[in-house]
């Protein structure tokens, strides 16, 4: 991935922040969790990772693996808006997220899903329920704080049984005040090698464009399984 940093021009550094809503605060940034709570709070949505073509190749891929696998229950760790979610089909689903309005929008468009609740993530120390599948979908390139992302991502294997689905770029990169993309193979491979191994590895169908980048993506889909 070193080349893609190097390749990656300021222009589309400045392009790529302003789709990911990035904007200069008179307090300066002050935390991962305020910067989306006050996201949402300002109507402002997802993200177009979230929306349009890249929310419908998303879904195709989680959809099939779901139903290749006979997957029964499905954890997702940053639910934001929910638009991503209704295009899923998962038999059963349990959303988090930091955010108390991304929560609420979720519990009020999802109102009439039995199949679906959404939960408030307070603390490291929360108690999880398990799942056979979790999923981190566009979100770890937006935790800045270290501590913050070492919770996550014990959280995140921490709490399934059988798979694990990674949608994100890989590769070190500083690109704003609330984006860090993040190398997360090196984490995993210290920390969780010894019971998770790679399965596969989706490139997206819509790699990073400059000439279009509303529509394209620097993530692609990593999926682990638990070692037997």
């Amino acid at each position: 991935m070193v080349f893609f940093k190097k390749l990656l021009p300021n222009s589309l550094k400045s392009t790529i922040k302003k789709l990911l809503g990035i904007k200069k605060s008179k307090k300066g940034f002050e935390g991962s969790k305020i910067y989306w709570e006050e996201r949402y709070l300002d109507a402002r949505d997802s993200g177009p990772g979230s929306y349009g073509r890249l929310a419908d190749f998303k879904a195709e891929i989680l959809n099939s693996f779901v139903e290749d696998n006979n997957i029964k229950s499905v954890i997702e760790y940053g639910c934001g808006d929910g638009n991503q979610l209704s295009l899923a089909n998962y038999p059963n689903y349990t959303g988090y997220d930091v955010s108390k309005k991304a929560i609420a929008i979720c519990k009020e468009k999802f109102s009439n899903d039995i199949t679906k609740e959404f939960k408030l993530i307070l603390s490291e120390n929360n108690t999880y329920k398990k799942a056979e599948l979790t999923l981190s979908l566009d979100v770890i390139f937006h935790l800045i704080e270290d501590d913050v992302f070492n919770v996550y991502m014990k959280r995140l294997f921490n709490t399934s049984t059988k798979y694990v689905i990674i949608y994100s770029s890989n590769y070190n990169l500083s690109m704003a005040s609330h984006v860090r993309c993040r190398e997360f193979t090196k984490w995993i491979a210290s920390n969780v090698s010894k019971t998770w191994s790679l399965q596969q590895k989706i490139d997206n169908r819509y790699p990073m464009d400059e000439g279009d980048p509303e529509n394209t993506s620097f993530a692609d889909f990593y999926i682990y399984k638990k070692n037997v």
